[in-house]
């Protein structure tokens, strides 16, 4: 009888497994259905950075709409199948817009159109400016956009998402939406001897050079506020004006510096960019044609009265984030770290702070510090600080043709850390304190001229940058050209640090944690520390043999003509002892050419160690993790069967 139900029972078994399986795919289906049902959007952002998670700006923005905004998206599915690239961005470009329909509580509509060749929907996108792109060489137009428009029909448009940008997506998304809910801005005064909006001498000279152009900062500024040029020689900045920028002050006025005084006096923000060698003046030419003597910049009589100084004689040098540029053509490495131009990351970019919270990389070129007086009573809050790998140099050395190699061989860091950008907060005297300075020769007073102020209305606020190269285009952005259209795609966060203070100063804290949502792409910090360490030895150690080389020749040069003179010919018989000098100058000579193979060698081997390194937990770590895994769970399995036998 056991041997006949033997059969029976694989039976029931085998129904048994079969009805388990059944009952396991409905209860995943079940749970799918439920999940998606009551939790649509609940997901899990387990990225260092929080690439993927709405910040608490995009939900302040969205939840305080007062009025409807309506957002169109006008995609061709075309794009999808012809690169699939723009198929998955699209999904998460959709996606995101039904975040924030959700979120805004049904005050942001969304409507998708798919515009079809020669159809209503492809002229109804052409209206509203967006870009269309062929996608082959029969010159059918795609479309992949979005326009937003109010109740007052005030409309914005973002012409065409490029995967490019897809790190700024959130923060594009929610600047269009909070400019159609706020149709009125803050006003920021701008005073600068830098051609901040264009220069037309250059545009008449060179057409199209990038030198000309507006710079990008600007036209950043004005996606969110109204900018209004002061000019340099103004006695009285506008009533209007909430945050004022002094950008690359030269040789400003009395007048001019009490203007600035009295705004702040009354209450206005003060945004300050000084700089002890602007790389961007020295690029142009003046109006001679050649680059000016001084590209310097202070504002030393208000700075120092209010507890700051700014020393335009140095310049901050900094190993780690140092640029790579082009070496002497001498030079037998075709690249250097030139330690005056340097990006901050990390711990140097302040954490604590609105403007800089949520910043990945601020770059500064021959940017001096920015130091509290003594005795000073003011809140001093660091914004941009160099590393521990940094030293002080006189600017002289990068004024005229500087020497990148030379420089760094020079390069002796001495620990400690310097301020670049400071928050500077408190209760501030005028720099004035005897009243307004007579009005410029051959002015007069503006008839709204108002009354002297000695002191500050409560507490001043104002922020001083050691660099006005941090606005300059090259040092933070690039700008490509797309079909016709210049596309802005910025490295660097200078734009958007520079737009957090102002928003900052404005009253507008929403936007601040839009400005920069990280970078998927994470660089080898550690392979590259080690990598400019073994960089800078190299050029130290192959400045001393330049400098044993040059001697050497000096002294070979005194001998023979010591040697001619006294024998009166052309040419010099070299002595035993001369030959002893020489050959010694070549052991020498030899030696340390071995030291630099040794250095270059030790370079490459730390490096290729860190790589490998890399390679093996990146390619074997997870492999490794899932064997042992199994092997432990199997493991327990056999202990749980051997337990239940006995």
């Amino acid at each position: 009888m056991s041997g006949m139900s033997s059969p029976r029972a694989g039976s029931r078994r085998l129904w048994s497994s079969a009805l388990g399986v059944l009952a396991a795919a409905a209860l995943a289906v079940g749970v799918n259905m439920l999940v998606d049902r009551l939790a649509p959007r609940a997901r899990v952002d387990l990225t260092q950075q929080h690439l993927y998670t709405l910040s608490e700006g995009t939900r302040s923005v969205l939840q305080g709409l007062q009025d409807p905004v309506t957002l169109r998206l006008f995609y061709s599915r075309r794009l999808g199948s012809a690169v699939p690239a723009y198929g998955s961005y699209a999904e998460r470009v959709r996606a995101m817009l039904e975040e924030y329909v959700a979120i805004s509580g049904g005050r942001v509509r969304l409507e998708v159109f798919d515009p079809e060749p020669f159809s209503e929907t492809e002229d109804r996108a052409l209206a509203l400016g967006l870009q269309g792109v062929p996608v082959d060489q029969s010159g059918e137009q795609i479309y992949f956009g979005l326009a937003g428009v109010n109740l007052l029909d005030d409309e914005r448009t973002i012409p065409f998402f490029q995967p490019e940008r897809e790190r700024f997506l959130e923060f594009d998304l929610t600047r269009l939406v909070y400019e159609l809910s706020n149709p009125r801005r803050p006003v920021v005064g701008v005073m600068s001897s830098l051609p901040l909006n264009g220069d037309p001498r250059m545009m008449m000279m060179m057409r199209g050079s990038p030198q000309a152009q507006p710079y990008a900062v600007m036209q950043t500024l004005r996606q969110f506020f109204t900018v209004q040029d002061v000019p340099l020689d103004t006695q009285r900045i506008p009533g209007e004006v909430q945050v004022l920028m002094v950008v690359h002050p030269q040789n400003l006025s009395d007048a001019a510096q009490y203007a600035i005084d009295q705004f702040v006096m009354r209450g206005g923000k003060l945004i300050v960019f000084v700089d002890p060698h602007s790389e961007g003046q020295a690029m142009r030419p003046g109006p001679g044609g050649q680059p000016p003597a001084n590209a310097s910049s202070s504002l030393d009589r208000l700075l120092n009265a209010w507890g700051v100084e700014t020393p335009h004689d140095q310049v901050v040098l900094d190993l780690r984030g140092a640029w790579r540029v082009r070496a002497n053509p001498t030079d037998r490495v075709q690249a250097v770290d030139y330690v005056a131009w340097f990006n901050m990351q990390g711990d140097s970019i302040n954490p604590a702070e609105v403007a800089t919270a949520q910043l990945n990389q601020v770059t500064v070129a021959s940017a001096g510090p920015v130091r509290q007086r003594d005795g000073a009573n003011i809140e001093f809050v660091p914004l941009l600080t160099s590393s521990d790998r940094s030293m002080l140099a006189n600017v002289g050395r990068v004024r005229e043709n500087p020497d990148p190699a030379r420089i760094l061989a020079e390069f002796r860091p001495d620990g400690n850390r310097r301020v670049i950008a400071a928050r500077i907060r408190g209760e501030l005297a005028s720099a004035f304190p005897d009243g307004a300075p007579p009005a410029p020769e051959g002015a007069e007073r503006p008839a709204d001229f108002p009354a002297h102020r000695a002191r500050s209305e409560g507490a001043a606020n104002l922020v001083v940058f050691a660099d006005a190269d941090v606005l300059e285009d090259r040092f933070w952005v690039r700008v490509q050209d797309f079909f016709g259209q210049q596309v802005a795609t910025p490295f660097s966060d200078n734009g958007a640090l520079v737009a957090n203070i102002v928003d900052t100063f404005s009253g507008g804290d929403a936007l601040i944690s839009l400005r920069s949502r990280g970078e998927s792409l994470r660089p080898f910090t550690v392979v590259d520390d080690i990598r400019r360490g073994a960089d800078a030895r190299f050029r130290q150690t192959e400045r001393e043999l330049t400098e044993r080389l040059q001697q050497t020749e000096r002294r070979l040069r005194e001998l023979r003509q010591g040697q001619g003179g006294e024998r009166g010919q052309g040419s010099a018989v070299i002595t035993p002892e001369q030959r002893a000098e020489i050959d010694a100058a070549r052991a020498q000579i030899l030696q340390t050419r071995q030291q630099l193979r040794a250095v270059q060698l030790d370079l490459r081997r730390d490096i290729e160690g860190m790589e490998t390194w890399l390679k093996v937990l990146n390619i074997a770590a997870v492999p490794l993790l899932l064997a042992v895994f199994a092997i432990g769970l199997g493991v327990a399995r056999s202990r749980r069967r051997a337990a239940a036998r006995s």
